[in-house]
């Protein structure tokens, strides 16, 4: 699909896709707890139908509504076929994980791109708690005989779902499950996410300060009803609009929330971008901005709109610790580079930093890779510099299915071609 933006003027309100990292956990936790939960607003994308999809595979009930989603867990079936992950990295690591508790052979299939991202050092961490696996290429083959548990190494900057996944079978084994780090963690606020979820449904997590040791026991998951809160991630993209375009206000945000990406807020802030903030709710407004250094260790998604952001910005932008971004669903550090030089932004790409010289973008034709974050990000860019195209722009598909329809609401003029 390709989309075409005109420079437009953006004014209106919208609310926020509810979080994506938040529905997948709180689906799966319910799925361990043995009755009902009732889960409002979950994000209804295809990263998080793949997660209910399989989970009915494996003999897990979960029945969509308008409002929620009702999941009738704690009984786990032995698969009576693949069970297709499509590209959700979280659903194919926490299964991956889960499917030592579920009885004879799981084959956890990847899609093409997920296929290309890292399991192994997972893989590694189940086979010291006494799981038994196999590969076939990209396939990973779980013999479920239950989780031991025991202690665990991991490394803590490839990606912080194999801890996560770790901290939701954990309760289920045998013996609980201690966790050491041997790197020092990256995105720590979604472990943070973990542990909230996971209290929600009665579960309790014992962490260090440093938060390179985690350990939780042997315990029960309780059903429980609760609202799945916006996502900040997708509510970055909208006031990106409004910062570049006029002004927009977006929804159905917690101010307090755990979730990294709300560090946005500050980000446009030390930028000189102009907005206000209420309880659930942020306006962002047309503003002059300069250039910013800023480490994204714990926020890594939110590099595709800070540098669309850098590339109208007086000055020269760093963004450093972006390792991780280079394993998602495209090397976002490359194409960043790649998509913005298109639009005549000199950039630079080092090791573990991304330049970004602000200049006067012109409007391009831009591969979206494959990749939401890129197609989402060019596609506010596009509104303010115009004569824009987005090339496989259905791969929002993936965490915000209406985004198109988002940027027209907001004002912006945007030409679908399917």
């Amino acid at each position: 699909m390709r989309v075409s933006i005109s420079k437009s003027e953006i004014n209106g309100v919208l609310d926020a896709p509810s979080s994506k990292s938040y529905s997948i956990r709180a689906v799966t936790c319910a799925a361990l707890a043995d009755g009902q939960s009732y889960i409002r607003r979950v994000l209804k994308s295809d990263d998080t139908l793949a997660i209910a999809d399989v989970l009915r595979t494996v003999g897990i009930s979960v029945f969509h509504s308008e409002y929620g989603w009702r999941v009738n867990g704690g009984s786990f079936k032995t698969p009576q076929g693949e069970l297709f992950c499509r590209d959700s990295a979280a659903t194919f690591r926490f299964m991956v994980a889960l499917a030592a508790l579920i009885p004879g052979e799981a084959r956890l299939v990847p899609g093409e791109s997920l296929a290309k991202r890292p399991i192994s050092p997972l893989l590694e961490a189940l086979t010291q708690l006494g799981v038994s696996y196999q590969t076939d290429g990209p396939v990973v083959i779980i013999k479920g005989a239950g989780l031991t548990g025991g202690s665990v190494e991991l490394p803590g900057d490839i990606s912080s779902q194999f801890i996560s996944a770790l901290l939701i079978a954990g309760p289920l084994s045998q013996q609980g499950i201690h966790i050491k780090l041997t790197t020092p963690l990256k995105s720590a606020p979604y472990i943070g996410m973990t542990v909230e979820c996971l209290k929600k449904f009665g579960v309790r997590v014992n962490m260090a300060p440093a938060m390179d040791e985690f350990s939780v026991s042997r315990q029960l998951f309780r059903p429980t009803d609760l609202t799945v809160e916006g996502d900040w991630s997708q509510a970055s993209y909208l006031m990106a609009s409004g910062i570049l375009g006029g002004e927009s206000v977006t929804t159905n945000l917690n101010s307090e929330s755990l979730q990294g990406d709300r560090a946005a807020l500050g980000l446009m802030q030390r930028m000189g971008a102009r907005f206000s903030v209420r309880r659930s709710s942020v306006m962002a407004q047309k503003s002059y901005l300069h250039a910013i250094n800023a480490d994204l260790k714990d926020c890594i998604d939110l590099l595709p709109t800070f540098a669309i952001l850098a590339a109208v910005a007086d000055g020269v932008s760093c963004f450093s610790s972006i390792q991780t971004a280079r394993l998602k669903e495209s090397n976002r550090v490359a194409v960043l580079c790649q998509e913005l030089n298109k639009m005549g932004i000199r950039t630079r790409e080092e090791e573990t930093s991304l330049t970004v010289i602000g200049g006067k973008p012109n409007g391009a034709v831009i591969d979206s890779h494959n990749d939401h974050r890129i197609a989402m990000a060019f596609g506010v860019l596009g509104t303010l510099v115009g004569d824009t195209v987005i090339e496989g722009a259905e791969c929002v598909e993936k965490t915000y299915p209406q985004f198109w329809q988002a940027l027209t609401t907001l004002g912006a003029k945007v030409k679908i071609d399917e």
